[in-house]
């Protein structure tokens, strides 16, 4: 069994070291431990510290690329090297290593797929009390749109099993954190979660520079969830508040019309007409949208297939080159 425990890293030569003596080296269990960085573009000393210390990989991008970018490259290079378990953690040492060991367990037990470290976010210092209210508004979003129970969606702290990886499929640039747990949630991916302890802050958040980004970002993240995952949902509520308020100003267009007053309020009848084809056309939108949304499963379907063949045939390659050079040793 083999774990690979991956880091996206931007410019973070002053807390990677600390972060990977953090790591654990032995997990019972787990066969294997190796360490990748993802390297999104750093313009200081991030790589040399990383191989310095003695990190197996190295994903290295030009330029910055974004979190979501960097965390399916990891993906994508963990699974190519062999691992059966990816843990996802942070080069700021927000949260404690040495709870990998309960991230990996429920899938050593054969229990979960995804393991999702959830933050004791109330007690966070570092968490203003607006930011700690968004985190669980997040959350609760995400919890109603993947039918799931996870307390602490936007954790980056989380583990996948070899099958799960294969599986997801970002398309966000922001961030992969909610959109994968929608997206496990909406597939019957087994998901579990499991109380973490996190680090005092030792650098600003490089995904939120402000409140009001994050703000801003979150709500087009949480959007965007909703209409890849629920566009049903998502067009047919937006189009049934617009078909009613139709309705209502059509029915005060009526009242006046009926007390022979009409000719002065033609103006309503024409945003009557308006909203009730604008509602109309947007739930129309929804069904064309949910069709789409059904072919994109198939794709992601057919993605996974040729995402297993790809990747378990490399796998088998190298067992084999690796079963090859210790019979000539012997």
């Amino acid at each position: 069994m083999k774990l690979m425990i991956q880091i996206p890293c931007y410019n973070e030569a002053q807390t990677l070291k600390t972060a990977l003596n953090a790591l654990p080296k032995q997990i019972d269990g787990i066969d294997i431990i190796e360490y990748l960085i993802i390297n999104d573009g750093s313009a200081d000393d991030t790589v040399n510290i990383a191989w310095s210390w003695g990190v197996n990989y190295v994903v290295n991008f030009r330029s910055n690329r974004g979190l979501a970018k960097g965390f399916m490259a990891g993906l994508d290079a963990c699974l190519r090297n062999g691992a059966d378990i990816i843990v996802n953690t942070d080069a700021d040492n927000q949260y404690e290593g040495a709870d990998i060991e309960k991230l990996v367990r429920p899938i050593l037990e054969g229990k979960s797929d995804i393991v999702i470290g959830a933050r004791p976010i109330d007690e966070i210092s570092d968490f203003s009390p607006l930011k700690k209210k968004l985190q669980h508004f997040g959350s609760y979003i995400v919890r109603k749109a993947s039918r799931t129970d996870i307390p602490d969606a936007p954790s980056g702290f989380r583990a996948y099993s070899r099958e799960a990886a294969m599986r997801l499929n970002v398309t966000n640039e922001y961030t992969y954190t909610l959109e994968t747990i929608v997206q496990a949630g909406r597939t019957k991916m087994a998901m579990d979660s499991v109380p973490i302890r996190t680090n005092q802050e030792i650098r600003p958040s490089r995904l939120m520079k402000s409140m009001t980004g994050y703000i801003k970002k979150s709500i087009f993240t949480i959007g965007h969830v909703f209409m890849m995952y629920k566009p049903l949902q998502f067009f047919v509520t937006i189009g049934s508040v617009i078909f009613l308020c139709g309705v209502v100003v059509g029915v005060r267009f009526l009242n006046f019309y009926f007390h022979g007053v009409g000719n002065g309020h033609i103006q309503s009848l024409i945003l009557a007409a308006v909203l009730l084809l604008l509602g109309f056309q947007t739930m129309i939108t929804g069904l064309l949208a949910d069709v789409i949304a059904s072919n994109r499963k198939i794709l992601e379907d057919v993605q996974y297939h040729v995402r297993r063949m790809d990747y378990d045939g490399v796998k088998l390659e190298r067992e084999k080159q690796g079963k090859s050079e210790a019979d000539k040793k012997e």
